[in-house]
């Protein structure tokens, strides 16, 4: 199928492209991108009046260190985030969890700043970002605004941005030598998951100092899974503390049902799964 009729415009700048987003009004898209949008678009689910691409907008690639923080560009591709050395240093339950993202052709071309405000329940990329207590950074004609991650998704496929305002970077506090796995559930290779659990803690000596533990696909938006980390905390790292932890993952959790998976399976790979991020994560 062929796409609606729309404008298209590829600013350079940051400035420019919020002018463009909010003279174009609340039916225009941003494409990023695009492993998202361009889909919908062939099959016209969206018929925006304006794409404003941001494909020319260098100053939102890259990473950078600032203070005890990362810095992700949000048009930053997911190849770039799994090959990032500050990234493998500081917050390495991002690039466990890029690993797993579609396919190496969707990594070349996929960034992580849209995915993050594409803000599908299914995305590898919500749960770490949540679990890592990442700030998404903001900005639209009133100026710039930070917004925790808890904060910023809100439901299916919606997130606090205003239609006139642009993710411009992710904000990771740096989570240097804490051990980190993404433990991922699908039917078949490269698929969406049907639940997946970021997994990232800290260990002093033999005890589990600290925990955050966050899942995917468990409700309309990415879950912390605060039980278990404070089932975790202050206990040694055998495999029957985390065991036993690992039974509080489906507390508070609402997930959907669908043609994969009803409530008690989500919730039954929900502990499963945290059990074996855990583990891995301790191993790696």
């Amino acid at each position: 199928m062929i796409p609606a009729p729309f404008d298209y415009v590829a600013p350079s700048t940051v400035d420019d492209a919020v002018r463009a987003l909010a003279d174009a009004g609340e039916d225009a898209k941003v494409l990023a991108g695009g492993q998202s949008l361009l889909p919908v678009l062939r099959v016209r689910l969206a018929a925006p009046t304006k794409i404003i691409d941001l494909g020319k907008v260098a100053e939102l690639r890259g990473v950078r260190e600032e203070g005890d923080h990362l810095v992700i560009g949000s048009m930053t591709t997911h190849y770039d985030v799994q090959r990032d050395p500050l990234i493998a240093e500081h917050a390495a339950l991002l690039a466990r969890a890029t690993d797993t993202v579609a396919d190496p052709q969707v990594r070349h071309r996929g960034t992580f700043g849209g995915s993050i405000a594409h803000a599908d329940p299914a995305g590898d990329l919500l749960a770490p970002a949540l679990a890592l207590d990442c700030e998404m950074v903001i900005r639209g004609m009133d100026g710039q605004r930070t917004v925790a991650a808890a904060d910023f998704f809100e439901d299916f496929f919606t997130t606090s941005l205003a239609p006139d305002e642009i993710l411009v970077e992710v904000r990771v506090p740096k989570h240097t030598g804490w051990h980190a796995h993404y433990e991922k559930f699908n039917r078949v290779a490269q698929a969406w998951s049907m639940v997946a659990v970021a997994a990232t803690v800290r260990t002093d000596g033999d005890t589990i100092a600290e925990a955050r533990v966050a899942l995917t696909n468990m409700s309309s938006v990415p879950v912390r899974a605060r039980g278990v980390e404070e089932a975790l905390v202050g206990q040694p790292a055998t495999a029957e503390s985390i065991r036993a932890a690992a039974e509080h993952a489906a507390e508070g959790t609402n997930p959907t049902v669908d043609g994969n998976a009803d409530v008690e399976y989500r919730q039954h790979l929900a502990r499963v799964l945290t059990g074996r991020a855990i583990s891995a994560a301790m191993a790696g």
